[in-house]
């Protein structure tokens, strides 16, 4: 071996084990993906984020992640993230699913290609539900693969026993209240179950994409899951008792942001931050008096909907924070704007986080995404809960009949129903209850990422085997802590 040769097997022997995380290109799995690369690197470990050139944009243009973008990665605790871009060539939705899973392999493994010829090989892979050829890719090329589920574990077991055959739900005409019974979960209409399983469900390809996963999770070594064991204890429970067996879920989450992982310049926002200060405007509220309103960064509602959100919150009685797409804002009623002024606040963007853990916030009228399930978990806030399609509508059920968290807002969705939740959830007779429960499970969520806490443990355990592996030693199993 050369001179040349042995430093540069030396340099790589002292390198931080390379860990690349693959993301689909959307703010809901953006946010998860990036909250765990931070917890890995801020471990020791270099980690690559890996999405489509059309997010990298946007992240650059975003004033929170752009130095980490346009640089060569950031120093996160003892590790460090960088990022990694497949070019989309401008395909947007469908398109971009489609390009991806045509051209999206090829690209890929030459970017783990890449790496190794830069000197920083790839020790494992974190793949996507929604890109399962990643895993292929990483198999392909000898590297361990790890799933990241940016859903719960529930909704994890509806999907593998629907995938593998072990389910039928009931007709989603049904009018006899049939329920779906499944191990370790609480009873099911048709109505909680994810809408993408449904004969009726109009995105076909997403629901392609998601049960695609199961063809070939048992490539992956871990599933690692963004949700905490306390929290669904008895599903996690149940599933290895399940023929065909599934595998292993390793709970790491809730992946919100925590101050202590040093790691605020990289955050996964998409839409650039206006000079609206709502935080600002909430600091001027009283305690638990404001209702804050948001369906994500997905949901589409219609003119009608937007007009008697308007009017609901309009006539609740109280403050409201309300955040409305730029894509949504024109379906506002005309003169909204100046008959809400002082009491009513309508923003492009705000900084979930931080709007739900303000003392002003009383409850949030969400569509029950799970990075806003997990978000208004930790923060202890009750809901209103007004899910729409896919995963959401199992989140609400939990939210609701489980967690003890919140009300339901159903459709179709009228402003007098608007107002009655608001004021349920916030002074109804079933309140104190509601917010003492929301409360608990706050504590609980912020243990479980807290040092030593049982997801912190997680992430340490998968650390540790990522290192092991990188070593050259034989790998040991990943078990669950309680």
């Amino acid at each position: 071996m050369s001179a040349r040769d042995e430093s540069a097997s030396a340099a790589a022997a002292a390198a931080p084990p390379h860990v690349v995380l693959v993301c689909f290109p959307s703010q809901g799995h953006l946010n998860p993906t990036l909250r765990l690369a931070k917890r890995l690197a801020a471990k020791g470990l270099l980690v690559t984020c890996c999405t489509t050139s059309g997010v990298g944009a946007c992240l650059a243009a975003a004033s929170s992640s752009s130095a980490a973008v346009s640089t060569g990665g950031v120093r996160v605790g003892s590790g460090r993230i960088r990022f990694e871009f497949l070019d989309d060539h401008g395909n947007e939705k469908d398109d971009l699913m489609r390009y991806l899973e045509t051209s999206g392999r090829a690209a890929f493994a030459e970017l783990l290609a890449r790496q190794a010829a830069a000197g920083r090989p790839v020790t494992c892979v974190v793949g996507n539900p929604f890109l399962p050829w990643a895993v292929d890719v990483a198999a392909e090329a000898g590297v361990p693969a790890a799933v990241l589920w940016v859903q719960s574990c529930a909704v994890f077991s509806l999907y593998y026993h629907y995938a593998r055959g072990l389910v039928e739900f009931p007709p989603e005409d049904d009018t006899d209240d049939a329920r779906v019974a499944l191990p370790g979960l609480p009873p099911l209409s048709v109505a909680d179950v994810p809408s993408f399983l449904l004969p009726s469900n109009p995105y076909k390809m997403i629901a392609d994409a998601i049960l695609g996963q199961f063809r070939n999770v048992d490539k992956a070594a871990w599933v690692l899951v963004n949700s905490f064991t306390e929290l669904e204890r008895d599903v996690l429970a149940a599933l290895p008792g399940v023929t065909p067996r599934p595998p292993q879920l390793i709970p790491v989450g809730p992946l919100i942001e925590l101050e202590e992982d040093g790691g605020g310049a990289v955050r996964g926002d998409l839409i650039k931050a206006e000079d609206d200060d709502c935080v600002g405007w909430l600091d001027a509220q009283p305690p638990r008096s404001v209702v804050y309103a948001s369906v994500g960064s997905i949901v589409v509602l219609s003119a009608e909907e937007v007009a008697e959100m308007a009017h609901g919150l309009a006539s609740a009685g109280r403050p409201f924070l309300w955040v409305v797409r730029p894509d949504t804002r024109p379906l506002l009623p005309e003169g909204f704007l100046d008959t809400v002024a002082g009491r009513g606040m309508v923003v492009p963007w705000s900084p979930q986080e931080r709007v739900l853990a303000h003392a002003a916030t009383a409850c949030f009228l969400t569509h029950c995404g799970w990075n806003s399930t997990l978000e208004t978990v930790a923060a202890g806030v009750p809901v209103v809960a007004f899910p729409q399609w896919g995963d959401q509508c199992t989140d609400a059920k939990f939210l609701v009949d489980e967690l003890r968290m919140g009300v339901r807002l159903r459709a179709p969705l009228r402003r007098e129903a608007v107002r009655e939740a608001v004021d349920a959830a916030v002074a109804g007779p079933e309140a104190d209850a509601m917010l003492s429960s929301a409360r608990s499970w706050s504590a609980v969520a912020r243990a479980a990422v807290a040092p030593g806490g049982s997801s912190d443990r997680h992430v340490q355990t998968f650390v540790d085997e990522v290192v092991r592996r990188a070593c050259g030693r034989q790998p040991d199993e990943v078990t669950m802590s309680g």
